[in-house]
């Protein structure tokens, strides 16, 4: 019993240490902000998207869309249902989601380059802000180690 004790305190630190670490908190933010947004994109489709169409079709339910399968070896089961209209639903909703998806990668990719780009610049203007005395230095570092390469 003791033994377990031990183990079980070792593996609550280890665990805790884990479920602390910045990147698993991130990964739960994440997450939680992920289900709100999957949450509001399935009452856009739900409720804001399909019901035009649906009135467009004639008042059709495409939550109620379905085909009934009578199975013809026994006709004493009910129907099998294929809710076709609920896989309409959830395409629309995967499209949905993998646009704004591409969104997001399209804009952090925007930031990145421009990141990059500013820090370039910045390295740049630090180069061009060398005093006469710092440019010379490193002119003769240069020098010397083209001399040091052409020796070897």
């Amino acid at each position: 019993m003791g033994r377990c004790c031990k183990c079980c305190k070792s593996l609550c630190k280890d665990f805790k240490e884990f479920a602390m670490r910045g990147s698993v908190i991130d990964m739960a933010i994440g997450l939680v902000i992920g289900k709100a947004f999957s949450d509001v994109v399935q009452s856009l489709v739900n409720d804001i998207i399909l019901p035009p169409f649906g009135l467009i079709f004639g008042g059709v339910d495409f939550n109620n869309l379905t085909i009934k399968m009578h199975s013809f070896a026994h006709p004493s089961q009910p129907p099998v249902l294929l809710r076709y209209g609920a896989f309409i639903q959830h395409i629309i909703y995967l499209i949905i989601v993998s646009f704004a998806l591409f969104l997001i990668i399209v804009l952090v990719s925007k930031l990145r380059k421009k990141a990059t780009k500013e820090k370039q610049e910045d390295q740049y203007a630090e180069l061009k802000e060398l005093s006469e005395e710092a440019k010379i230095l490193l002119e003769i570092r240069d020098l010397l180690a083209s001399k040091t390469d052409i020796k070897s």
